[in-house]
């Protein structure tokens, strides 16, 4: 089984605004509601690609019961912590005005729930994979990959980790299956700029020296890199398609390379499928579903270089 966790899921309010004026009354031209957060996006991909998983985390008040409702209605398995101060967040997303977005709080996530939660992972078992994506909440300690990481050691329970900076390298040690950076998230990390693939391969290749069994980094429209874990090296340019929405490209391409992963056990394969969904989700208006993963698939091109 995949387990997804998300520790501040929200309630996404994705709005168009035509003629957009400060202390005015603006009316909405175009608004559509889904269920946000990285883990829960990995969730949803998985589902349209046909593999069952859990989404774990923390839910509260009204929202956090829309949020699994929505959840529910797609077909997904869910098993949130319920928190009784505050509610799960709303983030308010303007479409047309340069990406600007409002993103809400969340709620007050005690010591009880997250000693629940941390309950709930250590009864994972051996050949299941667990999958800790995005940003960590301000009322929980930034070294929590870290120690749920340290709790599952030994278990062969295989880990993905999609988060930045801090949150990442604290993890390297526990050699987890897969981290996903983009090229600016590890340019962050080692104090450079990473422009081109050539630039990304080598910093790659330290990510993964430092513990990282792979390393898949995506390059938003210039492709993706991935260094696999007997050191082979994938490259691959973004196959051509119409942009429509970058929100949940990358967890999408976490989704798909596990999606290709499980079904052959091949990282070329698993690549292919990862940059697939990446890409089809970029191109949608929501989140891929199969048949345009499907379709965005027949266009990739990956190339071992070593």
């Amino acid at each position: 089984m995949i387990y997804t966790v998300t520790f501040n899921p929200s309630l996404d309010y994705i709005v168009e605004v035509d003629d957009f004026k400060l202390g005015m009354t603006n009316r909405t031209s175009y608004e559509h509601m889904l269920p946000g957060g990285k883990g829960i996006n990995v969730s949803i991909v998985l589902n349209n690609l046909g593999i069952e998983s859990t989404a774990l985390g923390f839910m509260a008040g009204f929202t956090g019961d829309r949020i699994c409702s929505m959840l529910d209605g797609y077909g997904i398995n869910t098993d949130f912590i319920k928190v009784d101060k505050g509610f799960s967040r709303i983030n308010m997303k303007i479409k047309n005005i340069d990406g600007t977005e409002i993103n809400g709080m969340g709620p007050d996530i005690s010591g009880e729930n997250l000693d629940t939660l941390l309950e709930n992972i250590d009864g994972l078992k051996q050949g299941d994979v667990l999958v800790l994506a995005g940003s960590i909440p301000s009322c929980i300690s930034d070294d929590i990959y870290r120690r749920i990481m340290a709790r599952l050691k030994g278990r062969e329970v295989r880990t993905v980790v999609d988060a930045t900076s801090g949150l990442l390298i604290n993890v390297l040690e526990y050699h987890p299956f897969l981290i996903k950076p983009n090229h600016h998230e590890l340019g962050e990390i080692f104090g450079v700029k990473l422009e081109t693939k050539e630039d990304v391969i080598p910093y790659a290749i330290k990510m993964k020296e430092q513990g990282a069994v792979n390393v898949l980094v995506s390059m938003g429209g210039r492709g993706a890199v991935l260094v696999d874990e007997q050191g082979k090296v994938y490259e691959a340019d973004a196959p051509e398609g119409n942009l429509k929405n970058s929100v949940g490209a990358g967890d999408s391409m976490v989704a798909g390379f596990m999606a290709g992963y499980m079904q052959t056990k091949d990282y070329a394969d698993a690549f292919r499928m990862g940059l697939a969904a990446g890409s089809a989700s970029a191109f949608s208006e929501n989140l891929a579903t199969k048949a345009e993963i499907d379709e965005v698939l027949k266009r990739v091109v990956i190339k071992c270089i070593n």
